[in-house]
């Protein structure tokens, strides 16, 4: 499925269409079917808003359009998906998500020069896949390492059970979870992968139950974690549950049986008095009728980011392609993105402050605990 947004962003409702020639292309390869189709929702509501306001603001000599294929969140689908992006819409610079889909699309940017951009996998490996490769959004060990102390130390709660999907980002979960919970005194007291297609967890919940943990840990998304919380409670796990932030999508936010839970979080002040955050806030909220979470930031900075490495390359009169936009990215020291000006790490991730919230049970969330 493909979509095409030139000056005007509508999301699910784009028509699809050739882009046109002096079109300034970036492709985004998101789950728009399927499971975890929620979460393509939002994060092209991020893209779509960036694209709008790169093209009002006229920065750039051409118009930016946007074309999306359907990755389903499932790595086969997502390298069919970039490989139209690469060799039929000829993008430079395409936005991914999810660890598993990224994994397999980093190999196709390294060997084409195409940029990808990952701002909704969390995975730690993501850290590792060559110079094509950004993240402008903290890896899992960061949320990870801030959230181990504050349930051992701050809320003692020392056992702790893993339930994690079986995939690139469960296993990463469930490797630092171990490693930081030992460093914190705690103990992972049991870890329970499940299929990524699975959405029955009455045999886990009994597994869990019999480890007797202090809190249970989830690392899965999308459906899948709305179903394992919802059966979790069914079945008799009343103990604290935490995850990452992956928890922050509305349908969890919006599960009676979520209420308490403790999630991480990159920190992002909404009330930054800077002009970038002001202006995507207040529209974003005027579109939606809400706040962007950090999805949506994360993907409007991956667009406002292509626009600042294009507007660069177009005053010194080189070409848009992979090659030039990594260079122009590593001699440029920051970028001025939504909440905080950053910096890209060597191996192309940001670091960000990671916060805790709690869930209210009624669509929101509560900050316990500001980042550092």
């Amino acid at each position: 499925m493909k979509k095409v947004l030139g000056v005007l962003a509508l999301c699910q409702a784009l028509v699809a269409a050739p882009a046109l020639a002096q079109d300034i292309k970036l492709g985004a390869a998101f789950p728009m079917s399927g499971a975890n189709a929620e979460y393509g929702e939002i994060f092209s509501s991020g893209v779509n808003l960036g694209v709008e306001h790169v093209n009002a603001d006229k920065r750039l000599k051409g118009t930016m359009a946007v074309v999306y294929e359907d990755s389903q969140a499932l790595p086969t689908q997502g390298v069919i998906a970039a490989n139209k992006l690469i060799n039929v819409e000829e993008t430079p610079y395409i936005l991914s998500a999810f660890t598993g889909v990224s994994k397999a699309l980093a190999p196709l940017g390294q060997r084409n020069q195409v940029v990808m951009i990952n701002g909704g996998g969390v995975g730690p490996d993501l850290a590792q896949l060559g110079p094509y490769f950004w993240n402008v959004i903290p890896l899992a060990n960061l949320e990870v390492e801030t959230m181990v102390p504050f349930l051992v130390n701050e809320k003692g709660l020392k056992r702790v059970a893993l339930v994690y999907v079986d995939d690139p980002l469960g296993q990463a979960a469930r490797e630092v979870l171990d490693k930081e919970l030992k460093a914190a005194g705690g103990e992972l007291v049991g870890a329970f992968s499940i299929p990524a297609t699975a959405q029955q967890f009455s045999g886990v919940a009994a597994r869990v139950r019999d480890t007797r943990p202090d809190a249970v840990y989830i690392a899965s998304y999308g459906n899948q974690q709305v179903q394992l919380v919802k059966q979790l409670r069914d079945n008799g796990v009343s103990q604290p549950l935490a995850s990452y932030s992956a928890f922050s999508i509305p349908s969890l936010l919006n599960l009676p049986e979520a209420k308490g839970s403790y999630f991480t979080s990159q920190q992002i002040n909404l009330d930054s008095p800077d002009e970038r955050t002001k202006r995507m806030v207040a529209d974003y909220r005027q579109k939606f009728n809400k706040d962007p979470n950090m999805y949506a930031i994360n993907y409007y900075n991956a667009v406002l980011l292509y626009a600042d490495l294009v507007e660069a390359l177009q005053k010194e009169g080189k070409a848009i392609t992979g090659a030039n936009l990594l260079e122009q990215r590593q001699k440029t020291p920051t970028f001025d993105f939504v909440g905080s000006p950053v910096s890209f790490l060597e191996d192309g991730t940001v670091k960000s402050p990671v916060q805790i919230n709690e869930i209210a049970g009624d669509g929101s969330f509560t900050l316990l605990k500001a980042g550092k």
